[in-house]
């Protein structure tokens, strides 16, 4: 009896171990990120489909007040990955420590003129030239020049045609404010109340300037010229332009990082590497349209053929930015109430 039940175990064990296995459950990764953050669904599908893993994206409000929520929350962070945070906003989020340091092995492919953090907390995923964008028909419809300089905004033949975010919530906005510091110095904010008392428009971000009030985007919006990127245009296929006089532009690049506290770290370790791999960098124009930091990747015909890139953006060091940003934005405030 004992021999039979030996076999029967044995039997059954056998069974067992040629029988289909069950998949295991998907993991989900949550990745919080700016509003304007988009992406081919194919390409999402190909990283969940390789990790067998879901991804959450956590839209919350423009890059300044993701940051800001996540700092809040960062002992219990709700997200494993944060997306959207630029050079403008970057030593606030280094100085509040919210990152783990990823050595990805990707960044061979990312020239070092992109990587701020040399401790791979920030790791570098696009770049683009905050500019003012106009609408071509209006200024061809009124026989009107287009400004090419700062002082020209502030004239009267373009009161009320500008709309711009503000720099406490946007990082487009705030990339804007410096380009105008750099360019006066100690007066800019002489320069914002001209631009005030021009009739200029403050909005808390990006979609709503763009989408909004944005007459070439929205159809329907009061403003003609728009605080956003150089490569915008290749979105609207030549009813836009930018302005990309010396001095005029700003040079922003976004970062990806790690959360501390996040409840996946192995897998956001590979979202990372997926975000910097040349198959995600080449879906990137089409959808968020910026440039890719990835020098594998190619840019997409529409792209090469609208887009433009800055020849001489305004500069400024990223330790410049740390030191002054919060006074600098504490007073233009003031100054535009």
């Amino acid at each position: 009896m004992k021999r039979i039940a030996f076999y029967l175990l044995l039997l059954a064990f056998l069974l067992a171990s040629c029988a289909p296995v069950t998949p295991a459950e998907p993991q989900t990764i949550t990745v919080i990120t700016h509003d304007s953050f988009a992406i081919g669904e194919e390409t999402v599908k190909a990283f969940e489909a390789e990790n067998n893993a879901k991804i959450a994206f956590l839209k919350g409000g423009d890059a300044g007040a993701v940051l800001n929520q996540v700092i809040l929350t960062k002992d219990a962070p709700l997200a494993d990955v944060l997306f959207g945070v630029d050079n403008t906003f970057l030593s606030r989020a280094l100085d509040a420590d919210i990152f783990e340091s990823y050595q990805s092995p990707v960044l061979s492919d990312i020239p070092d003129e992109f990587e701020l953090d040399l401790s791979s907390r920030a790791l570098p995923v696009d770049y683009g030239d905050v500019c003012i964008n106009y609408d071509k028909n209006y200024f061809a419809e009124k026989n009107l020049s287009i400004p090419r300089s700062f002082e020209d905004l502030a004239k009267p033949e373009y009161k009320n045609l500008l709309v711009v975010e503000n720099p406490a919530t946007s990082s487009p906005g705030l990339a804007f404010l410096l380009a105008t510091r750099a360019h006066f110095g100690d007066r800019y904010l002489d320069y914002w109340k001209s631009l005030k008392e021009n009739g200029v428009v403050v909005v808390d971000g990006w979609e709503t300037a763009y989408f909004t009030n944005f007459s070439a985007s929205s159809g329907r919006g009061d403003q003609t010229m728009v605080v956003s990127y150089a490569s915008s245009p290749a979105a609207e296929e030549g009813r836009t332009a930018s302005i990309i006089a010396a001095d005029m532009c700003f040079r922003q690049i976004e970062f990806v990082g790690i959360l501390k506290n996040g409840k996946n770290k192995p897998l956001a370790q590979k979202f990372v590497d997926f975000m910097l791999s040349q198959k995600f960098q080449e879906d990137m124009p089409l959808n968020m349209f910026v440039y890719p930091v990835n020098k594998n990747a190619k840019l997409p015909d529409v792209f090469v053929k609208y887009a433009d890139v800055a020849q001489s953006p305004a500069t400024m060091s990223p330790d410049e930015i740390a030191y002054y940003r919060d006074a600098w934005i504490e007073a233009w405030t003031k100054a535009m109430k």
